[in-house]
């Protein structure tokens, strides 16, 4: 197994990235290949204490990096030897079975889509994070920040929600919801109305087990494996979820930083705290797949440590051995609504 990791992408790189990338070989005893400026790659690997690079740590070395600044839709037009398009070039030639990078998501996205490419007949790649839920975790997956979000769209995503739930998270029939206001069918705007149609009608075809319409409160508490919804519902309820995360360890310190007893109780459910700490805490998930691309890639969040790009590692080599992206192209014809689907 051969991960590729964009040395240079995100906000700690290449010092934490390279850190990360040599505690995953050790972890996972997969190969990993650094691409990124190489007097730099070996810098950060000397100040981790390694003043030669394991034999199965290599670098390609490239001369430019995807900025934040850059426009997405231009950037590897005009940046022909970045970290991240090389990458993504080696990974579209199988020089890689999964890549990961801490970079710029929109033009992660677009880089994946462009030069590695969509599994054929998927109209548009998804990202899907998976979500704590009280029960244990949901994959969200949703249209992004785009006015073409149709339901179509979002009937296309819950399959590749389906599929990933199935394959990556190991659930052997993933319940399907449809974020709304409520679990009516009269509740939403005509796009939720619209994509209930279209998931019941595949439940009732027997392609996907659908459970209707489910609000956020429910969600977390594990009503669903899959949740779709539109993108910008599942913008505010990731934030929130972050939010109330936050909210929820500030208040729990307080309250046990009080007085001696409450500081002796937490002594005693500290493990359980810490246990709490952990599912919420974004560096032990590592990143988000990208669901409809023909290689697994994994886009690890900005401001990644070492921990979060291990730990996305190891996320990127179960994607890759998971059959995933066999169990889409087997099923994509399930996803064709309305027009054909774009090459």
């Amino acid at each position: 197994m051969k991960i590729i990791i964009d040395a240079m992408g995100g906000d700690n790189a290449p010092l934490e990235i390279v850190k990360g990338a040599l505690s995953a070989q050790k972890r996972f005893g997969v190969d990993i290949v650094l691409t990124g400026d190489e007097d730099a790659i070996r810098d950060a690997a000397r100040a981790c204490g390694y003043d030669a690079l394991p034999t199965n740590v290599t670098i390609v070395p490239t001369t430019e990096t995807v900025d934040m600044c850059d426009d997405p839709s231009t950037v590897f037009r005009r940046k022909k030897d970045t970290s991240m398009g090389v990458g993504l070039t080696m990974l579209r030639e199988g020089e890689g079975d999964a890549l990961v990078s801490a970079g710029s998501t929109g033009a992660l996205l677009t880089g994946a889509t462009l030069i590695t490419k969509r599994i054929r007949g998927i109209r548009r790649a998804a990202m899907a994070p998976v979500i704590p839920t009280t029960t244990g975790s949901a994959v969200l997956i949703d249209c992004g920040a785009n006015a073409e979000c149709t339901p179509e769209y979002l009937l296309q995503f819950a399959y590749l929600g389906n599929f990933y739930a199935k394959r990556v998270l190991g659930v052997a029939e993933p319940r399907v919801g449809l974020l709304n206001i409520g679990s009516e069918d009269s509740k939403g705007t005509a796009l939720q109305k619209e994509t209930l149609a279209l998931l019941k009608k595949a439940d009732a075809d027997g392609h996907l087990r659908f459970i209707g319409n489910i609000e956020a409160k429910e969600a977390i508490k594990g009503g669903c494996d899959v949740i779709v919804c539109d993108g910008f519902s599942g913008n505010v309820l990731l934030k929130t979820m972050e939010g109330v995360g936050s909210f929820a360890g500030t208040a729990l310190k307080n309250i046990f930083k009080k007085n001696l007893l409450t500081k002796l109780a937490a002594a005693l459910v500290l493990p359980g705290l810490n246990d709490f700490k952990a599912r919420l805490d974004p560096n032990k998930v590592g990143g988000t797949a990208f669901i409809g691309i023909s290689k697994p890639v994994i886009k690890a969040h900005g401001a990644s440590n070492a921990e979060a790009v291990e730990n996305a590692v190891g996320q990127a080599a179960a994607f890759a051995r998971s059959g995933l992206i066999a169990d889409i192209e087997a099923n994509v014809e399930l996803m064709r609504v309305g027009a054909a689907a774009e090459e």
